[in-house]
């Protein structure tokens, strides 16, 4: 290995912040933080985070961690820790709330920062990349870094064009031409546009690239003050527009595609749908891009298969992602995820849904439009997703008419 590459692998800090409860994805957050939620059938929220580190040449990475992580954690040291080497003085660190600094749990994304400062102070880096650990897309973090360096920047937020309508679901910066930001407002209702573009706006995408002896000067400060919230998009970007030097970089995509891709799957119908994507003949987010691989953990499983072909049973699988263990077993599935040792028994019917790890569906059952929860068993003869009136009676149904059957859910 080159020496020299080594040596730029060292300047980068990157900081996941991988402790977010996902309240609005309940209840699949219920015994787990969002980052890792199943998506995909094999994969987990955090791993595109993840994969883009690595893509991108970053091994030195803190996941911050707080809400029930324990499942996480087990990924990430399950999954993630071959991929780093301890020879090269790569790694991958979990670090829980450390409490030494203001005694409690993480009380924001800028404080999780604040609490791991000594991290920064030890690795002495060039640059300090903080991500979110629960979106969805595929960016080399070296363009955005590179810019970084290039402007002489304090401070540099990535930003996706998103419409207008939807700009009150997010953190909204102002940039003029230049991408100098000029303002910063978090989810505001009157949105400002982009200049020369109406119908659009500069969302946040949570990730930011600090200068290290800046981010400590302002969250040293911050620390400080009572009154903040100690959050990154409503208090540390808003101060630092003044008298700092806070530039936008806008979202190169890498997924190869004209459509950028990038998702905050932050509610149940925007996970549903995020999955769903993935389904079509030429979907925009691809998983099987080579040239920009989306890790995941090795499932230590036998193949997928389909069993029986008698008439009136026959185990099939159409239009559908079918992960290791799972076993269609004179069943039909159409349009749907499965992850792992998932099975479909005889004469049932999947279409349109989700099932997480281990859910089990009877013989003769019959499920539409639905996420499923890990290791659900749905007894034979069970309807969920044609009766909405019922579905409301036994579980949770979103807005957009998706069944979501919980762990605990009685069937």
């Amino acid at each position: 290995m080159d020496l020299r590459h080594a040596d730029r692998r060292k300047r980068t800090l990157a900081f996941i912040l991988a402790g977010g409860k996902g309240q609005r994805l309940e209840p699949l957050t219920v015994y787990t933080p969002k980052p890792a939620v199943t998506f995909g059938g094999i994969y987990r929220i955090v791993d595109f985070t993840l994969s883009n580190c690595l893509n991108s040449d970053i091994y030195h990475i803190y996941a911050l961690v707080q809400y029930k992580s324990a499942d996480l954690i087990r990924h990430l040291r399950d999954g993630w820790q071959n991929y780093f080497s301890t020879a090269r003085g790569e790694y991958l660190e979990v670090i829980p709330p450390q409490y030494t600094a203001t005694d409690q749990c993480y009380a924001g994304t800028a404080d999780a920062i604040y609490q791991n400062l000594y991290l920064i102070e030890q690795e002495n880096p060039d640059h300090v990349v903080i991500l979110a650990g629960d979106h969805i897309y595929k960016m080399d973090y070296r363009k955005m870094i590179a810019m970084h360096r290039d402007r002489g920047a304090d401070l540099t937020v990535g930003s996706v064009e998103v419409p207008l309508k939807d700009g009150p679901q997010f953190g909204v910066i102002q940039a003029d031409a230049d991408g100098r930001v000029a303002g910063f407002r978090e989810k505001p209702a009157d949105p400002a546009p982009i200049p020369g573009n109406p119908g659009c706006c500069y969302a946040s995408m949570g990730i930011y690239v600090f200068k290290p002896e800046v981010l400590a000067e302002v969250l040293r400060a911050d620390a400080a003050d009572a009154a903040s919230s100690h959050d990154f998009g409503k208090d540390i970007i808003a101060r630092m527009v003044a008298g700092r030097r806070v530039f936008t970089y806008s979202f190169v995509d890498e997924n190869g595609k004209t459509a950028k891709y990038w998702r905050d799957a932050g509610t149940l119908d925007a996970y549903y749908s995020a999955n769903m994507d993935l389904i079509g003949v030429d979907p925009i987010l691809n998983l099987y891009d080579s040239g920009w691989p989306i890790r995941a953990a090795a499932v230590q499983a036998p193949p997928p298969k389909t069993v029986f072909r008698d008439e009136g049973r026959t185990g099939s699988a159409l239009d559908s992602m079918i992960s290791p263990g799972c076993i269609v077993s004179g069943g039909v599935v159409v349009h749907s995820i499965l992850a792992p040792y998932a099975c479909v028994h005889s004469w049932s019917r999947v279409e349109d849904s989700i099932l997480f790890e281990r859910v089990d569906v009877g013989r003769r059952a019959r499920v539409r439009r639905a996420i499923v929860a890990e290791g659900v068993r749905i007894p034979p003869d069970a309807t969920i997703g044609y009766d909405e009136q019922r579905d409301r009676e036994r579980f949770l149904v979103t807005e957009g008419g998706v069944v979501v059957v919980s762990k605990d859910a009685r069937i």
